[in-house]
């Protein structure tokens, strides 16, 4: 075998680390790209049975961006398997408690139902905000691309991008409102 087939053979077979930013980024979206790292569907040599996925690193897990009235209205829940121990949990006292605990539940429930569900998850590494250790931040290898762009806040243009951006209605200097007194600029 060739040293390209061996190198090959290896990245077929080895475990790579992907870095995943989930700032405002939609949970649910994010959990069907990070289902497929984990559980080996992007790899050739994939089978249901075979435990062949990666690991992923999720980082700002405390900024993720639910859609519409989610956080009001998606209800998480929970049993302690006592006699009326059922609990219901909105999304955004959930989120309050645990910052990672939508996503952990999220990609849960997206992976399949099956024996190796649980060692899946122990692949998947959540952290609520941008500090790693460096002992998992070594392993990481690639990075997955977000699905939804960070918006830039007006506050973060500077002066010349703003100055610099089309205007669609040509600012009147000398504009006079019924009703405001008149007050030169």
């Amino acid at each position: 075998m060739s040293a390209v087939g061996r190198v090959q053979q290896w990245a077929t077979f080895g475990r790579m680390w992907y870095l995943f930013d989930a700032k405002w980024q939609n949970p649910f979206h994010s959990a069907d790209k990070i289902k497929d790292i984990l559980t080996g569907t992007h790899k050739p040599i994939y089978h249901d049975l075979n435990d062949c996925g990666d690991h992923v690193v999720v980082i700002n897990s405390s900024d993720i961006a639910l859609p519409g009235v989610e956080w009001e209205k998606r209800v998480y829940f929970h049993h302690t398997g006592y006699a009326k121990g059922a609990s219901w949990t909105l999304a955004w006292e959930l989120h309050h408690k645990d910052p990672t605990m939508i996503l952990r539940k999220t990609v849960y429930s997206k992976l399949g139902k099956n024996l190796l569900r649980r060692g899946r998850m122990e692949k998947l590494h959540i952290f609520p905000d941008d500090k790693i250790p460096d002992s998992i931040l070594e392993n990481v290898s690639a990075q997955l691309r977000q699905m939804r762009p960070i918006p830039k806040r007006l506050d973060h243009y500077t002066r010349e991008e703003v100055e610099k951006f089309p205007k669609v209605v040509p600012a009147q200097i000398n504009l006079h409102l019924i009703g405001v007194p008149h007050t030169s600029i």
